[in-house]
């Protein structure tokens, strides 16, 4: 998008953007959907990338170029950087018109981002509510003053649908993962209620002895039990 803001067009994309990403079937799917349409929709933006931080463990979720897997890396390596401060400190925007020139807040990182070919970089916190931190949405260009503010309100926008999006994936995703737990753990203790002729309570006492007693997740346990038939066994079972 060049120029001023169409927002009769910016509306449309959003939209179309929306629908995508509420479409996805995975998190991973909409992490993924997330960078691509910051590079199709924010000016500017040449490659983007989400980075988590959370105390000694950091992750890049997701990336459209191998500049933001090099750039994240050197962020957590010297502990400094744009992208590794909107997580930490919770700056909720942040926009580096030039990596060339004198960059005093980053005085390690400016220069290794400059040798990656990072002119430009621009990125929001990525948040559902005041304390729901889910990383941060990042957008870098190889040129420098790529980003302006035609480039930053389309990016707020964005990056509210996309935390709103990926927070919506990350319950989806944990719902599945229960109800394939309450599953397991059901055809877990069918087997053993008709193998030991007990019934349902003395069944899944047993299987939480044997979970303890292997010091086994009851979970992972029961998934063991429904995949292979066979049930660990413990002294006086």
């Amino acid at each position: 998008m060049s120029g001023s803001v169409d927002w009769e067009e910016l509306a449309t994309a959003l939209a179309r953007m929306a629908r995508d990403l509420l479409a996805q079937d995975s998190v991973q799917k909409t992490l993924d959907r997330i960078v691509t349409h910051a590079v199709g929709l924010v000016e500017g933006c040449e490659f983007a990338g989400i980075l988590v931080v959370r105390k000694k463990d950091w992750s890049t979720l997701a990336a459209t170029d191998n500049v933001v897997h090099a750039s994240d890396r050197a962020q957590v390596e010297l502990h400094e950087g744009p992208c590794f401060d909107a997580t930490v400190n919770r700056h909720e925007l942040y926009r580096i018109g030039d990596m060339t020139s004198s960059e005093q807040r980053w005085p390690r990182y400016a220069p290794r981002a400059h040798a990656l070919g990072i002119g430009s970089m621009m990125g929001f916190l990525l948040f559902t509510n005041g304390t729901d931190n889910l990383g941060a949405l990042n957008m870098y260009s190889s040129r420098p003053n790529a980003f302006t503010d035609r480039s930053e309100r389309p990016g707020w926008i964005l990056a509210a649908h996309a935390a709103v999006a990926l927070s919506s994936a990350r319950t989806d995703a944990n719902l599945h993962d229960a109800l394939a737990t309450r599953t397991d753990i059901g055809e877990a203790l069918g087997i053993m209620m008709e193998r030991y002729k007990i019934d349902e309570h003395a069944a899944f006492d047993l299987l939480r002895r044997i979970s303890q007693h292997h010091n086994t997740k009851i979970r992972d346990l029961a998934r063991g039990i429904t995949t292979t038939g066979y049930i660990p066994h413990i002294d006086n079972q």
